[in-house]
């Protein structure tokens, strides 16, 4: 397999003037970070033209478990429809405990949410250069309350860090976010009402109060 590229390739759902595979070229595989089985509806079906995605359900963050489980069912759900594999590694709480320690009181979107990204992303590549894969990506962009900006910077410094592509992507353009909505409501698919840690679940209770 060629040496994985530095640099990271720009290809979202925006590019469609790269030519046709041929029937005979192999297409690379590409490590994809699943948040949850919603949000990877609408993006593996926009990656399977030009790579084999193998899912990545890596999310530490998840509370309480059973809201893990949920999330990771219905990413399963998902790579089954698609024929795709669906890789998952331990669970890691302490690892993400450890890494928002003193952030408990950040805002939502603040500096607590950057590094349960990079924590996550960080995994993600790690697994992909190990495992001589082409590029990883995250399908975290295509949430309409995630900054794309952030992530793909992020993606962008451990591609660097790691030496190996990250795809950078803002998957919520051309209406992303609701075609995911409406395709995970086709296969009858749970979707969750807060991003998924411990801080913005107790939000979301106070919400509801």
């Amino acid at each position: 397999m060629a040496p994985a590229r530095k640099t990271s390739p720009k290809r979202t759902e925006e590019d469609s003037s790269a030519p046709p595979l041929h029937p005979l070229q192999r297409k690379p595989f590409l490590l994809l970070h699943i948040c949850c089985g919603p949000c990877s509806t609408h993006v593996i079906d926009l990656l399977k033209d030009k790579y084999h995605p193998i899912g990545f359900f890596y999310n530490p963050n998840l509370h309480p478990k059973q809201e893990y489980f949920r999330r990771l069912e219905a990413t399963a759900q998902v790579c089954r429809q698609h024929r795709a594999a669906l890789w998952v590694p331990p669970f890691g709480e302490e690892a993400w405990l450890d890494g928002v320690k003193g952030l408990e009181g950040e805002p939502e979107g603040g500096g607590r949410c950057n590094i349960c990204i990079r924590l996550r992303l960080e995994a993600t590549a790690w697994v992909a250069k190990a495992a001589s894969l082409t590029a990883f990506a995250t399908t975290l962009t295509i949430s309409p309350r995630k900054n794309s900006h952030v992530i793909n910077a992020l993606g962008t410094d451990l591609s660097k860090s790691y030496d190996i592509s990250f795809l950078e992507a803002d998957f919520k353009k051309k209406d992303g976010f609701l075609k995911s909505v409406q395709k995970s409501k086709d296969l009858g698919l749970y979707r969750q009402d807060y991003c998924g840690c411990c801080y913005s679940m107790r939000k979301r209770e106070l919400s509801h109060q």
